[in-house]
């Protein structure tokens, strides 16, 4: 078997070698390490790959880590198995232009992950989940209806056994009913560097402030809007001579690109979040 760990703990001398050792009295052979210790808060990350070739099992790592090295070290630890393939949902609005890109990905064979079923406030990308042949569910929302839909939610995610949820342009609040069910498991897509140019009309607003670069942001959802853990990030030049038009397409191009980097990330288990930031493997 081909094994991830995912460690934080504090930090202190001999991490590493007495990890690494572990796995070789296992038969395992480490194929990848990268650590980082975040010096002010005397916090050690590491992510780590290992193969097994003699028929050790993940439920029996788990066990033996948990009481031989992790609880020595107060370890916050998570291990998982290259061949299992994390299960998302998408959620959508209207637009449509996330969802095209992390379909065709999916389809391409580049996103490793399943896709269970797509969910939306509305129906018009109904004929997008068809092309691709999985399943749509159209659950409406609004503020008189808001617990029921949240439950709504919650059924489909337990049923499908899903792992995170992606948002691609799903245009409402994840309440707490929700986040507190998938705590750093549903990823958000936002239009600029967070905080800047929030409300309706982002690519507007940025115009009208005659700003010389736009960009977008990926993060964890958390309970305060658009102020978790940040994941991805990039951004692109404008000038005066671009018009809203241009504007809007050159962020829908940014948001494509950022949010599909965070969801590779995210299954790659390449992401570590701590004190509402992340650390991110490369």
């Amino acid at each position: 078997m081909n094994l991830t760990v995912l460690i934080h703990c504090p930090d202190q001398k001999g991490i590493i070698s007495t990890v690494t050792n572990f796995l070789h009295q296992k038969g395992g052979n480490v194929v990848y390490l990268d650590q980082h210790v975040d010096k002010p808060a005397g916090v050690f990350f590491m992510r780590l790959e290992a193969d097994f070739e003699n028929g050790y099992t993940k439920a029996l790592f788990k066990q033996e880590f948990e009481s031989q090295i992790a609880a020595n070290y107060q370890m916050k630890w998570q291990a998982f198995l290259r061949k299992e393939k994390p299960r998302m949902a998408i959620f959508v609005s209207k637009y449509n232009h996330c969802l095209y890109d992390l379909l065709s990905r999916y389809h391409s064979g580049e996103l490793e992950a399943d896709i269970p079923f797509i969910l939306s406030n509305h129906t018009d990308l109904k004929y997008i989940a068809d092309q691709f042949s999985i399943p749509f569910y159209h659950v409406p929302i609004s503020k008189a209806n808001r617990k029921e839909a949240e439950q709504e939610h919650l059924r489909l995610l337990e049923e499908y056994k899903v792992d995170f949820v992606v948002l691609a342009r799903y245009m409402q609040i994840v309440s707490s009913t929700v986040i507190d069910v998938y705590p750093n498991k549903i990823i958000n897509i936002h239009h600029s560097f967070l905080p800047a140019f929030a409300g309706a009309k982002p690519y507007h607003a940025a115009f009208e402030r005659g700003v010389k670069i736009i960009g977008a942001t990926s993060h964890y959802v958390t309970e305060e809007l658009d102020a978790g853990p940040i994941i991805e990030q990039d951004v692109a030049p404008v000038s005066h001579t671009h018009s809203i038009k241009d504007f809007i397409a050159k962020g829908r191009d940014l948001e494509k690109i950022v949010l599909s980097r965070a969801v590779k990330l995210h299954v790659q288990h390449k992401t570590v979040v701590y004190n509402n930031k992340t650390v991110i493997f490369t």
